[in-house]
């Protein structure tokens, strides 16, 4: 019974639809995603196999790029201070319609396109968030888009942005603040997941600053008491945020990582770090914890009579969701139909799902219906937010890995590197390239999107939660 009612849960919001004869329009794109379909899965295996971290994507982002040069976008590359952001244009004219590529990898979760956990390269990086699909599967959507602008079949102007270190220090952020999406109307995005569906959810809001404490160093044994400990400070703040857990919202996050608490322990410590990250359904909910979190550790320094420095890393808003705009994705979802598998793919599935200890249910590639947008939803945190704050954007969720598998780890980078992922990637640029294609041939779809956007926003003025000065770039 309990594994019956488990499948029910799973797939109670799930509605049958068959698979529609597409219009001729919509079957041009489709034809043009699959002519470009062998190259769009080489471009991710390629970027697959680099998993190149934060700010260092230099080889993955020249991929993407490239190929849109070859393809006649016009790209111009180290937008916003960032050498692996790029923004690559096709057209000219109204409307304007964005779409995001993201293409960093995760660390330490390298594995090779195997069902059990075997690392591709011990101890390196992979695509456990599925970023080598989505940048590729964006791509493929904007160039089947490009085709019909050159075609003459729509007007206007496609604009594809290669978004790099989502993962870490969220690059959107510098992107949005230097004004590149000022001049478009709608935006679209995705991501891979263990569903397919118009994601009209919101995320978390987030915000990442480092805390530094300063003492004196002493021998531990002989004169401890000429000792001003970093690390007591340290502990002290900790549990001072693990205490304030029980007086928060539900819907509030803290999560942090000591990077440095001393490097012997016969020497009292003179220099702590850690990383703290305090999230909420609202950036509103979470500004007023996050300024009671730095208090504490003025507090903490107070107490082991140590010096402290809190430095801004930086800081995302929750996605502002358009249910507009997801109306008219779902409609192309359900024209599309679901992806179909193999028995071999079904296995693949299955076998993760039992090497991660989860019920062997396998792959679920149907079209969830619309849901209902939540007041607080779970999940992270993303800086499609702050893209969303600044135009309205669509999001899509398609299937690229088996029900309940651990992302950010080794077996979502297993199934983006083998078929599972690849049918995901052309699936997701075959509904975005169908979605942006009804936002042309309708202005009038367009401003409803607009008018819902602007309603969400209200009053609220955004303001970038990025430290002054240029972003923190790895050179090569």
């Amino acid at each position: 019974m309990k594994n019956f009612l488990s499948l029910l849960i799973i797939f109670l919001p799930i509605v049958a639809f068959t698979q529609q004869k597409l219009p001729k329009d919509k079957q041009d794109i489709n034809n043009a995603i699959e002519a470009h379909k062998k190259d769009l899965i080489a471009i991710s295996d390629e970027i697959w196999a680099k998993a190149e971290t934060a700010f260092e994507e230099y080889d993955s982002s020249k991929i993407l790029s490239d190929y849109a040069e070859t393809n006649g976008f016009t790209v111009e590359k180290g937008v916003a201070g960032m050498p692996t952001a790029f923004v690559a244009t096709y057209g000219s004219g109204k409307p304007v319609i964005g779409i995001l590529g993201e293409f960093d990898a995760l660390p330490g979760i390298s594995q090779k396109a195997v069902p059990v956990k075997e690392p591709l390269k011990e101890g390196a990086a992979g695509h456990g968030c599925g970023h080598n699909l989505f940048g590729a599967a964006s791509l493929g959507a904007a160039i089947a888009i490009k085709e019909l602008i050159e075609q003459g079949k729509i007007q206007g102007t496609i604009k594809f942005f290669g978004t790099p270190s989502e993962e870490k220090y969220f690059g959107k952020i510098w992107m949005v603040n230097a004004g590149l999406w000022d001049d478009v109307d709608v935006n679209m995005s995705w991501h891979p997941h263990a569903s397919t569906e118009s994601d009209v959810q919101s995320s978390l809001a987030l915000i990442d600053f480092k805390v530094e404490f300063f003492g004196q160093a002493a021998h531990a044994a002989a004169d401890p008491w000429n000792g001003r400990s970093a690390s007591d400070a340290l502990e002290l703040y900790t549990s001072g945020i693990n205490y304030y857990r029980e007086h928060v919202k539900p819907s509030v996050r803290m999560h942090y990582h000591i990077q440095d608490a001393g490097l012997v322990v016969n020497v009292v410590p003179d220099y702590s770090k850690l990383w703290v990250r305090i999230r909420d359904s609202k950036r509103s909910g979470m500004m007023p914890v996050y300024e009671r979190v730095m208090k504490m550790a003025e507090g903490a320094a107070i107490m082991a009579n140590v010096d402290y420095k809190i430095t801004l890393i930086s800081g995302i808003y929750e996605v502002l969701v358009n249910r507009a705009g997801g109306e008219v994705l779902q409609k192309n979802l359900e024209l599309l139909g679901p992806i179909t598998y193999t028995e071999e793919e079904i296995a693949f599935g299955k076998k993760i799902q039992e090497v991660t200890g989860k019920p062997q249910l396998g792959l679920d590639s149907e079209i969830s219906a619309l849901k209902e947008t939540r007041k607080n939803p779970g999940g992270g945190s993303t800086d499609v937010g702050d893209v969303s704050w600044n135009v309205p954007n669509i999001n899509l969720r398609v299937t690229t890995a088996p029900i309940d598998t651990p992302w950010h780890s080794w077996a979502v980078v297993a199934c983006g590197g083998m078929s599972i992922g690849h049918k995901g990637l052309i699936q997701a640029a075959k509904a975005m390239a169908m979605t942006m294609y009804d936002l042309y041939e309708n202005p009038k779809t367009v401003q409803k999107i607009k008018d819902e956007y602007k309603e969400r926003k209200g009053t609220e003025v955004y303001k970038a939660m990025i430290p002054e000065g240029p972003p923190p770039i790895v050179e090569p």
